[in-house]
């Protein structure tokens, strides 16, 4: 299946610095606008696979280990924005490409 950038939302439907929740083809995405890094604009899956609940979007981003991350507000583990793969455990959340273009927040997606 080809894959292809779609329009999610506006740049000011995010927060810099946090993280928003967004429905995409059924399941909820984490999106983060984070203006100071390189990439801006990074997705992640929402689900917390250790607290078992769509609360990622909720988390704190913080700059840990030279990676940009969200802290669980469950159990406080780090996910990476970049590639959902969790710090200190041996799991990982779904991520997806994102960028940020005229002010409009896409995605890559099948």
């Amino acid at each position: 299946m080809a894959m292809a950038w779609k329009s999610i939302c506006k740049q000011s439907d995010l927060v810099a610095g946090a993280g928003v929740a967004a429905m995409v083809n059924g399941e909820q995405v984490a999106l983060f606008y984070v203006p100071e890094s390189e990439h801006q604009v990074f997705a992640i899956g929402n689900w917390d696979p250790l607290g078992k609940a769509n609360v990622l979007s909720r988390g704190l981003v913080a700059h840990l280990q030279d990676k940009w991350v969200v802290a669980s507000p469950l159990y406080k583990q780090h996910f990476e924005l970049t590639s959902g793969q969790c710090l200190e455990e041996t799991v990982s959340v779904p991520h997806f490409q994102a960028k940020l273009e005229n002010e409009q927040v896409y995605l890559l997606l099948p």
